[in-house]
């Protein structure tokens, strides 16, 4: 997904490389002497204290989680004095709901008029490629149910109408291929949007983007080279409503949001109407945090195991050095990122799901700790630096019970 277009703006997150800084909020004045009981509990309640909704969360002071709820109340100062874009920030700690606050800002929402938006505990914001990642979820659910037999399935096998086209190299590419985005096929994301060499836009223009996905030659032996593909997600979502007989959003409520107690969703078309897998999907950012806490789980959530622990656990072990995004310096295991983060002189590690414009889902196990953010920098380079700073800077910092 390339930045400067509103079109590629609905689609995923190849476009920017970069990770951005971002957020329109005022700031949580500190208090002044020592900080109180009584004081620590209004500055709580004033910059972070989690609204009282039906849905699952169970919620909780900072201080009750092991976090300094005083140092989270800084977030909002920060991304004020950065001029940036974060439009929510949204903590889980031990798996209780535990600090959210809610920002003004710009945003270019799938199928709204771009422009300023007030957001809160109740608004839905476009995922982006966290999108693929969850994704991730449903071929695991598919595999669960012995929907699909496994990852070594290969790709041409779900697609016999379209065998004409099968150049070499295609017998030999799996599910677990498109997972890990090392399937071999041309594919370029990494070029502006109106270059007629962005494969890109065809998942959204094209009348049958199937046909222009497996029609690409294969450029390098499946499982040698790991280039960013949009257009792998899609067919995985392709395979899930062949191996269904659902729509994929009638698959996504029955074996994942519905056990979640994620009722206000959506998942959206393209312009062609074909659903977009990579990038569609549509939750409020307290949902998308139950999606984090039910990784850091292993595939459980209130006691139920959605997704096997197996599952997981293969998704987010690190099989890619992903080259070419954010510096090269993060890895990529199926459809998840995993990356770093330095606080103080402590090196903690992360799983994430990454959307363009700064959508994040940060899962920390070592913590127990899950953060999500969203943002609306679609076309800059500085997406992202935010969630970035905030998890160095003021919530891993935050934590006293490590």
């Amino acid at each position: 997904m390339r930045e400067g277009c509103k079109i590629s703006h609905r689609l995923g997150l190849a476009a920017v490389f970069a990770i951005a800084i971002s957020g329109l909020a005022p700031a949580t004045s500190g208090a002044q002497g020592p900080l109180t009981q009584m004081t620590l509990d209004q500055r709580n309640l004033a910059c972070g204290s989690p609204a009282a909704l039906d849905d699952g969360w169970v919620t909780a002071s900072p201080e009750s989680v092991g976090l300094d709820g005083a140092r989270l109340c800084g977030i909002a100062a920060r991304l004020k004095e950065m001029e940036a874009d974060v439009h929510s920030v949204v903590i889980v700690r031990h798996g209780r709901l535990a600090f959210e606050q809610y920002f003004s800002g710009y945003d270019d929402p799938w199928g709204v008029p771009e422009g300023q938006f007030s957001f809160d505990a109740s608004t839905k914001h476009d995922m982006r490629s966290v999108s693929k990642s969850v994704a991730s979820l449903l071929i695991g659910s598919a595999i669960d149910r012995k929907l699909i037999a496994g990852i070594e399935e290969p790709v041409v096998k779900f697609f016999p109408e379209y065998s004409a086209l099968k150049t070499s190299g295609w017998d030999g590419i799996t599910l677990g291929h498109l997972l890990t985005m090392s399937s071999g096929i041309a594919w370029d994301e990494a070029r502006a949007w109106t270059d007629p060499k962005n494969d890109e836009p065809h998942l959204g223009k094209d009348a049958d983007p199937i046909h222009y996905i497996l029609a690409k030659p294969i450029a390098a032996p499946p499982d040698t080279v790991w280039n960013y593909n949009g257009g792998g997600p899609d067919l995985l979502g392709n395979i899930i409503e062949h191996v269904t007989g659902k729509a994929l959003a009638d698959f996504a409520r029955e074996a994942l949001f519905e056990p979640l107690g994620i009722k206000d969703w959506e998942w959206k078309n393209y312009e062609n109407g074909r659903v977009s897998t990579a990038a569609g999907l549509r939750l409020r950012p307290r949902d998308a945090a139950k999606i984090g806490q039910l990784v850091l789980n292993r595939g459980a959530w209130s006691g139920r195991q959605i997704v096997s622990a197996q599952w997981i656990d293969e998704s987010v072990r690190p099989r890619f050095q992903a080259i070419g995004y954010f510096g090269g310096l993060f890895y990529y295991g199926r459809l998840w990122w995993m990356g770093r983060t330095l606080s103080g002189n402590k090196d903690v590690k992360w799983i994430a799901a990454m959307g363009l414009g700064g959508q994040r889902i940060f899962i920390v196990p070592e913590l127990d700790l899950v953060v999500m953010t969203t943002s609306g920098l679609y076309g800059s380079g500085r997406q992202g630096h935010a969630a970035l700073d905030m998890m160095a800077n003021f919530i891993l910092p935050s934590v006293r019970d490590k």
